[in-house]
Parts: structure tokens; C-alpha cells; sequence
């Protein structure tokens, strides 16, 4: 397996060994032991499986109190996926991180508390999973506007469908500091 540190610290790109032959392949997508050898020294609580469709977007999200760290992977399909750092008293509080996760390059992406995190759909659909080291909170959820004009994220897709509540999300600027990370 290989490790790539991202882009903004705490970010991890993970590339799994995948063996494969004529009859298909097999990878492992989590082994708490190898993982923490290799920096990735979590619990997780929680695995979620989504399903959607071309220019969807989901995203940008993060909960706190209750942060969650997000291991994700696209099992299907692909995805322009996003990471923006919250924390406060980082160096790069603001930025934001992308990676390409497919079913065929088969990366994991590790997003740790105290960032955002949305993604789009590029492929006609995609199978995106996620492990996370908290379980859902609906009272801690948040998120940030998915085209705030001060991140300026450039989305694949120029119009996506996003959800109702994504639509009203603040700007970030517009979050309260007790709903950012220390």
C-alpha cells in the first residue's frame, strides 16, 4: 500500500495493493494494523454506502461537536471529491484539497476532523463509500456552500443537483466560530 500525504496536512491519499489476474482482483480497503503502520491510526464507528448519479453533488460537510474523520473510496463509477480545512489555528485554515476517486484507480481518501467534505459525480453514477470515526449527529451537522465564491472550488460539472439544504448552506465566512474547529 502507499501513502501519499495530501495537499493540506492531516489528508491522506491511500493506494491500496490490488492483486489481480483474469478472473478479476481483491484489495483490502481497511486492516486496522497495516493502516496505523502506515499513519492512519483510527477507530471507526460507522460505514455508509451512497449511490448517485451524474452532477450530483454532495457536500460540503462536516459535523462538530462530534467531528468525524472519513475514510472514502468510490467502489464504482468516479468522483471529483473535496476536502476544505476548518481548523482555526491551522496554516491553511480555508484552503481546500481535491482528489479523483474511482472505481479504477481504486484510492482511498482520509479526511480527518476538522475539515469539510463533499463530493461530485463525473460518471454516469457512482458507488461511494465512507468509513467514519464518529457515528451521524444530526445536531452537530454543518456544512459550507458548496460554490462560496472565496473558495472558489472548480466543480467539474457547472450546474449540479444539490440538495435543498446544501443550496441554503452558509458561506463560510458566514459560520459561526463556535461551529469551526480550535
Amino acid at each position: 500500500m502507499k501513502v501519499v500525504h495530501g495537499q493540506l496536512a492531516g489528508l491522506l491519499i491511500i493506494e491500496p495493493d490490488v492483486f489481480g489476474d483474469e478472473r478479476g482482483f481483491f484489495l483490502e480497503t481497511w486492516n486496522r494494523h497495516r493502516y496505523a503502520e502506515a499513519g492512519l491510526d483510527v477507530e471507526f464507528a460507522q460505514d455508509n454506502l451512497s449511490l448517485s448519479r451524474r452532477g450530483i453533488l454532495r457536500g460540503l460537510h462536516f459535523q462538530n461537536p462530534s467531528a468525524q474523520g472519513k475514510l472514502v473510496m468510490v467502489l464504482h463509477g468516479e468522483v471529483f471529491d473535496v476536502a476544505i480545512d476548518l481548523r482555526q489555528s491551522s496554516g491553511t485554515f480555508g484552503q481546500w484539497a481535491s482528489v479523483v476517486l474511482s472505481g479504477e484507480n481504486k484510492r482511498q481518501f482520509y479526511v480527518p476532523p476538522g475539515f469539510a467534505h463533499g463530493f461530485e459525480v463525473v460518471s454516469e453514477t457512482a458507488l461511494f463509500h465512507y468509513k467514519c470515526t464518529a457515528g451521524y449527529s444530526a445536531k452537530d451537522e454543518c456544512a459550507v456552500r458548496w460554490n462560496d465564491p472565496e473558495l472558489a472550488i472548480p466543480w467539474p460539472i457547472r450546474e449540479p443537483v444539490v440538495s435543498a439544504k446544501d443550496a441554503k448552506a452558509p458561506l463560510l465566512r458566514e459560520l459561526p466560530v463556535d461551529r469551526l474547529f480550535p
